[in-house]
This record gives structure tokens, C-alpha cells and sequence, in this order.
């Protein structure tokens, strides 16, 4: 087993979840030798021609990442990981769970792809009806950049991402992203959906945000924003009372940067190789899983 391999343990928790490998022509390959090729090219942020021949032919692992992308296995083996981590009682719902704040360093910018990137030599049209018209990618300081939106609970298990454009600001997605948190019950009935409190810094201080929280009954803890608070004081009494602030909820804030750190420890996601958006967030989601495990 080489550096950056799935251990046993992890093996045996993954195994279960992963469906048959897809009929290529050629007998059936080694699931797990196939995942630790998908894996390594993920922490590497290596082009999948520099597969290492241990890990099989780098054509089968390529082929074998892009077809879970388009039936949407990784989404499914990570919501199946999420239950059971649920299950155990590890995501703490309890004391700021909800945690959904940006990237680090301008915004949270990953690098853009350069042309020709993701699809080794093809242009496939097939499994393209998620792709956003700007393919996740926007003009900023930093040239092309994508950027990831996350929800983060207290034990810092990611609960929903979302990938868009790096010139997008972050309050315009926090709905989006606070509705993809749906963590199904291991006992049956509706999913989890509802953190019991949500925690954010300036940038999500804003007068929809906080009304759609109230709205779903969400407690939050977002410091209010210097003109915010300026303007609400010279409107004297018009301008309303200052919304509540925990300022020892708050600091719990930091596991987010701790997950966004652990996250981008792959550089498969630290910088976007990817020219698509729904590849690029299934490497994401990749990353996930195998944090998770």
C-alpha cells in the first residue's frame, strides 16, 4: 500500500457503499485499486495520464470517476457516510452547528483550470445538464477562480457545498447552500434540514439573510457589519434595536477555517485542474469522502 491508500479500516467502511464496476469491455478491475488511482490523482492534482501503472490504467480510473460524476455515486456514497456518521452521533446538531462561511484568502479563490484541462483529449457532451453556463468560473484579482461555498457543523463534518464563480459574492448563495443540507434519519421519516444554530461572519450580515433564518427558526450568531450598525444609528429610533451577537458562540466559528484547511490539503481542490464544473465538484466531493472515512 503506497502513501495516500485507503488503510484496511477505511476500506471496509467504503466497500459496502460502492456500486459494481461499470462494463468497459474488458474483465472487471479491482474497486480498490481503482479508487487509490481516482484518490491519487485527487492529492496530487496530477493530470490522469500520470496515474501510476500500479493503480491499473489511468484510462479506467479517468472513466470509471467520470461515470459516478454523471449518475451521481459520490454524492450518493457521501449523503450514505453523513448517516452514518449522524447516526453515531458524531455531527454535533447541538451548539452552532450550522457553520457556512467562505474560503480564506480572497474569498476563497481556487485557481482556474488552463484550456484543455479535465477530458484527456475528448470532447464528450454526455452528463453536462448540471453544468452552469460559466462552467463555476469568474474573472477576479487572481484571474479565473472558483470558489466554494460550505455548511460546517461544530465537529467539523462539511454538510453541504456549492461551487460557483470566484467574482460571486458569498451572501447570494447562503440560501442555496443552507438548503442543500439534507442529512436523511437511518430510522425513515423527513431528513435533517435544519441546523439548531448557524454561524457566520460579516459577510452573510444581511437583512434577507437574517429574515430567512428567523423565517425557518434558525438562532444565528453574524456580527453586523460597521455601515450596517452606522446607518442604523443615525436613524435614531427608526433604525431598530442591534441584532443579537454571542460573542463566545462566535468564536466556535474557527472549525470552518479548520475544515476549509483540511480540505485544500488536496490540491486537486486547492487549485482546479477540472474544465468542468460538475468534475471539479465531484473531485470535492471525492475529498469529502475520504475525510470523512
Amino acid at each position: 500500500m503506497s502513501r495516500g491508500d485507503l488503510p484496511d479500516a477505511q476500506w471496509e467502511r467504503l466497500e459496502p457503499l460502492l456500486p459494481p464496476m461499470p462494463k468497459m469491455g474488458r474483465p472487471p478491475r479491482d474497486r480498490r485499486q481503482v479508487f487509490d488511482g481516482i484518490w491519487w490523482r485527487a492529492r496530487t492534482g496530477s493530470p490522469w495520464r500520470d496515474v501510476p501503472e500500479r493503480y491499473g490504467p489511468w484510462e479506467t480510473a479517468y472513466t470509471v470517476f467520470r461515470r459516478w460524476q454523471i449518475d451521481g455515486t459520490w454524492p450518493r456514497i457521501l449523503k450514505k457516510l453523513q448517516v452514518k456518521v449522524d447516526s453515531d452521533g458524531i455531527i454535533e446538531w447541538e451548539g452552532g452547528v450550522g457553520r457556512l462561511d467562505r474560503l480564506p484568502g480572497s474569498s476563497a479563490c481556487c485557481w482556474g483550470p488552463q484550456k484543455g484541462a479535465d477530458d484527456p483529449g475528448r470532447t464528450r457532451t454526455d452528463g453536462l445538464a448540471a453544468e452552469p453556463d460559466d462552467h463555476g468560473l469568474g474573472r477576479s484579482r487572481g484571474g479565473l477562480t472558483t470558489k466554494i461555498h460550505l455548511a460546517v457543523d461544530a465537529s467539523s463534518h462539511v454538510l453541504a457545498a456549492v461551487i460557483t464563480a470566484g467574482q460571486r459574492g458569498d451572501a447570494p448563495v447562503f440560501e442555496q447552500v443552507m438548503e442543500r443540507i439534507r442529512i436523511p434519519r437511518p430510522g425513515g421519516g423527513h431528513p435533517r434540514t435544519r441546523p439548531d444554530r448557524v454561524l457566520a461572519d460579516r459577510a452573510y450580515s444581511s437583512r434577507q439573510i437574517r429574515s430567512y433564518l428567523r423565517r425557518r427558526q434558525i438562532p444565528h450568531t453574524i456580527p453586523e457589519k460597521r455601515d450596517q450598525a452606522g446607518h442604523r444609528l443615525r436613524r435614531g429610533s427608526a433604525g431598530g434595536r442591534p441584532p443579537g451577537f454571542d460573542r463566545e458562540a462566535y468564536k466556535r466559528r474557527h472549525k470552518v477555517e479548520c475544515r476549509i484547511g483540511l480540505l485544500k490539503q488536496a490540491r486537486g481542490v486547492a487549485t482546479r485542474y477540472d474544465k468542468l464544473a460538475v468534475r471539479y465538484e465531484a473531485t470535492v466531493q471525492l475529498a469529502l469522502i475520504r475525510q470523512t472515512l
